[in-house]
């Protein structure tokens, strides 16, 4: 879809935008459209003044949308990116500082021979808004593969400014366990891409901005309220996981999983071995997990510490209440189709990707 039909669309927006009413544990929530006509919408960040950005998973656009009633505007300066099966434009994030820095991070597949990788980078938004200038790639696999599925690509600031990188196993299981690929793992940098001192294989590894390994496909990563990194990740047929990511850890894949293989057969050698971590929660049937809020309870005090969590396959959200064993919660609404992507707005409002809707979603306490 152009972006003047992106923009007529916003434009009926304009008013007061109606949407469904959700009864949950917490009363009655609104779910209020923010922005419709959007095609894959994978990424979602607020800027400080108000606005906020999408990605475009397939047209590979990153649209900066200055408020709700504002028309979209697709920045120019991006990286070339390889739209090919599950890849393409894929997260961003907006650091801490950017007030001063005006740096946006973006992840994203890019294409060589044989060489399908997941990459990462940044530009600084111009002062008048419409481009990412000196975008710079700061980290791509150095081997990627032929198969366009598991990219991972969720970013996370860290407290100490570093940058955490979630990566798929790329569609080959066994290098999630090669602990000189980058595939299947939570990777830890400098801003820069530089490699950390301080991480935890930096002079031990062959893939020395490795964090954590044994993931299968992490697309959801967010910090707790103590800085702590937890990520959701695809199992295969059952088996999608929450885990709480240390350093240096190994997180099991293929080795031992809740899931079985999708001709029903066995994976690995089970659900546990010696050295490998177990999960905080799992899901069997899978819920196909994307997108992760650990929630402030800024608006929603209740739920405090709990796990917000995007459902590809059964249309939801998944509230995981932390203070009562990871008892679930499922937010379902006309308007959870397909959830890519779940945000704690600054106000504490909880905002959403729905891929189906094509749109950004505000839930919130009604009259809030």
């Amino acid at each position: 879809m152009r972006l003047f039909q992106v923009a007529a669309v916003l434009a009926a927006l304009t008013g007061p935008a109606v949407g469904s009413e959700l009864p949950s544990s917490a009363g009655t929530l609104s779910i209020t459209p923010m922005a419709r006509g959007l095609e894959e919408p994978w990424g979602l960040a607020f800027l400080p003044d108000g606005g906020f950005l999408v990605t475009e998973r397939d047209s590979g656009r990153l649209l900066l949308f200055a408020g709700p009633d504002a028309e979209p505007v697709a920045l120019s300066g991006l990286p070339k990116v390889a739209a090919v099966g599950q890849g393409g434009l894929l997260d961003v994030m907006v650091p801490r500082d950017f007030a001063e820095s005006r740096e946006i991070y973006l992840s994203y597949s890019v294409d060589g021979f044989r060489n399908l990788a997941t990459a990462l980078g940044y530009g600084r938004l111009s002062e008048d808004g419409t481009a990412l200038e000196r975008f710079r790639q700061i980290y791509r696999m150095p081997l990627g593969g032929r198969n366009g599925q598991h990219f991972g690509a969720r970013i996370v600031e860290a407290l100490d400014g570093a940058l955490f990188l979630t990566v798929g196993d790329r569609g080959e299981p066994d290098l999630a366990q090669d602990f000189g690929r980058d595939n299947g793992a939570v990777l830890r940098m400098a801003r820069n891409g530089d490699i950390p001192a301080d991480n935890p294989f930096a002079s031990s590894w062959s893939a020395p901005r490795v964090f954590s390994k044994g993931h299968r496909n992490p697309q959801g990563a967010a910090l707790d309220g103590e800085g702590r990194l937890w990520i959701v990740e695809h199992g295969a047929q059952g088996g999608d996981e929450l885990n709480r990511v240390e350093a240096g850890r190994n997180y099991g894949w293929p080795a031992i999983s809740y899931g079985l293989n999708y001709d029903g057969s066995k994976i690995g050698v089970g659900t546990e071995k010696a050295g490998m971590e177990q999960p905080e929660h799992y899901w069997d049937p899978s819920i196909a997990p994307s997108g992760l809020a650990v929630y402030s309870g800024r608006m929603i005090p209740q739920w405090a510490g709990d796990f917000l969590i995007g459902s590809l396959k059964f249309d939801m959200i998944a509230r995981l209440d932390a203070d009562a064993g990871m008892v679930e919660e499922r937010l379902s609404a006309p308007e959870t189709g397909r959830v890519r992507d779940v945000r704690e707005a600054p106000d504490g409002s909880i905002w959403f990707l729905s891929v189906y809707d094509g749109a950004v979603y505000r839930m919130a306490p009604a009259g809030k």
